[in-house]
């Protein structure tokens, strides 16, 4: 169902994959849009167990298209230095795919923000972070995908590192 890699040389492991997306603080999250036009969102998230968790308000353009199609890619660059007198980048990138869902029940949604709280204000405390999710609770949305296939490249000059 989905594509392989063409230069498989350059093709990281699921272990790399996933320390990609667990070390990452930001990505693009790709939807179907309005229209069928793509629509792709830089967004924070944090990655557990084949799962990545996102925020959202619960209306809009992305809450719009995750109600339209279920299907969804999501892709992280771990690492893009620029090397001029190569004309290149030495880069490194993971992309999942998979199917995102509204998160339904309170539990769920409060478990997801506390733990995305957690990853981007690490030193706050948990007093600290409650007060924060309790003010933003009623306009808040979480998102959940459940990831089907996973894949990550990085540039032929790291392999041969």
């Amino acid at each position: 169902m989905f594509r392989e890699m063409r230069r498989k040389r350059q093709q990281l492991s699921q272990a790399e994959c996933a320390e990609i997306f667990e070390r990452g603080t930001s990505g693009v999250l790709a939807l179907c849009g309005d229209e069928g036009y793509p629509y792709a969102v830089p967004i924070s998230y944090f990655y557990e167990d084949g799962k990545i968790y996102f925020h959202s308000a619960k209306s809009g353009h992305k809450i719009d298209a995750v109600k339209r199609e279920e299907k969804a890619s999501f892709c992280v660059i771990d690492q893009d230095r620029i090397i001029p007198e190569e004309y290149t980048t030495y880069f490194r990138s993971a992309i999942a795919f998979g199917r995102i869902r509204i998160l339904e029940k309170d539990e769920e949604k409060r478990g997801a923000i506390e733990k995305l709280a957690v990853k981007y204000a690490p030193e706050e405390s948990d007093e600290s972070r409650s007060r924060a999710i309790e003010r933003e609770w009623k306009p808040l949305c979480m998102l959940e995908m459940k990831v089907e296939h996973m894949t990550g490249k990085e540039a032929i000059e790291l392999v041969r590192n």
